[in-house]
Order: structure tokens, then C-alpha cells, then sequence
């Protein structure tokens, strides 16, 4: 026979268990949900680009973006007159595989990394690299917004 004692101590712990485990699963939900909208975003971007379509690009990124790419930075305004037309053009032009988005919510702030194989030809020459992608976005009252970009690439062997 098992003492009482042990019974309510079975039934505190069983409590405290059903209870963590009622709080985690919204919370495990909303991660997911967030999780997903990230991704959204991010896909949105890069359809943005392969598309040529400069105003869904842009209605993406933050107004305090920053981008890191080929040991530079740029703001939204440079981004915006200098760089954006070239990359829309490199995204139509050559096509990219890109692997899984890997995706860490904290609160209202999401990170998210990928790679990427890109092969094809651009301005005539033969373009077979590997690629790095960082983005940092966070939640706005209109969605996710892209705050921060860093790409890296190399030639593929």
C-alpha cells in the first residue's frame, strides 16, 4: 500500500508537469507560427528580387537596414540607388538552389541562416558558387521586417 505521503507528492509533481507542459505548448506554437512567417518574409524577399519587382523588395527591409556584402556596407539609400538593380538583375539571370532556412525567434527578433548554389551565367560569364545568407529581421505591426543582411560566396570546385 502506498502511503499517502506519497501520493500527494505524486500528485504536486504530476501538477507541476501537466502545467509546464500546457505553458510550453502555446509558446512552442507561437515559435512555430513565427517561425514560419520569418521564412515567409525571407522567400518574399528573394521572389522580390527574381522578379524584379524593387517596391516588394524594399516594403521588406527595415528603414535602418544594414547590408554586408563583399567587405562592404551599405544603408537602405545605397542599397536602394546602387545595388538593388544589380541584384534583382544577378537573381533573374542566375539561378540559385537554396537550402533549408534554419530560423532562432527571440521575442520580437528572428535570425535566420541558409545557404545557397548558384550556377548559371551573368554578363557573359560563368558564374558556380556557394553562398552564405544572415538575415536578421524583427516583428513590426505590418510583419517581419529584414534589419540586417550579410551574404558571402565563393567560387564552387
Amino acid at each position: 500500500m502506498v502511503k499517502p505521503r506519497v501520493l500527494r507528492l505524486r500528485l504536486i509533481w504530476t501538477l507541476i508537469m501537466t502545467g509546464t507542459f500546457l505553458m510550453i505548448v502555446p509558446s512552442l506554437s507561437a515559435q512555430q507560427t513565427d517561425s514560419a512567417a520569418v521564412v515567409a518574409a525571407i522567400r518574399a524577399y528573394h521572389g522580390a528580387l527574381a522578379s524584379g519587382d524593387s517596391a516588394a523588395a524594399l516594403a521588406l527591409l527595415a528603414e535602418d537596414v544594414v547590408i554586408l556584402e563583399s567587405g562592404g556596407k551599405e544603408d537602405l539609400e545605397h542599397y536602394r540607388g546602387h545595388h538593388l538593380p544589380a541584384d534583382m538583375e544577378f537573381s533573374a539571370a542566375v539561378p540559385g538552389e537554396r537550402g533549408e532556412i534554419d530560423v532562432v525567434v527571440q521575442g520580437d527578433v528572428a535570425w535566420a541562416s541558409s545557404t545557397s548554389v548558384t550556377q548559371g551565367t551573368f554578363r557573359e560569364r560563368e558564374i558556380n558558387s556557394q553562398g552564405a545568407e544572415l538575415m536578421v529581421l524583427s516583428r513590426t505591426d505590418s510583419g517581419w521586417k529584414i534589419r540586417a543582411i550579410h551574404w558571402s560566396s565563393r567560387r564552387r570546385r
